[in-house]
């Protein structure tokens, strides 16, 4: 049988340092996962908000159109001056 033998002082340093700096490094690795995990979380949200804008803006563009249509049809072509509230008459080069 062989007997137990002891490390060094010097030895039973470096083990200790090197479980202190593995351990460490672990903890490390699992706050980058962490941090990851979190920024996927904040893209999809960002994602799924501008899809949402997205979405809306088109609605935007519909109520837009159909505005327009609705006033070229009632007033004919033209601009609107926002600040008198007048509409002024498309001039075609014929008139």
């Amino acid at each position: 049988m062989s007997e137990n033998k002891k490390f060094t002082e010097d030895e039973l340093e470096k083990i200790v340092k090197l479980r202190e700096s593995n351990a460490q490094k672990i903890t490390e690795f699992g706050q980058v996962e962490l941090e990851i995990l979190l920024t996927n979380q904040r893209l999809e949200a960002l994602a799924d908000a501008k899809n949402k804008l997205q979405e809306e803006y088109v609605k935007l563009q519909e109520n837009e159109s159909d505005l327009i249509k609705e006033l070229n049809n009632k007033y004919g072509a033209g601009t609107v001056d926002i600040q008198s509230g007048e509409f002024i008459p498309a001039k075609w080069w014929f008139d």
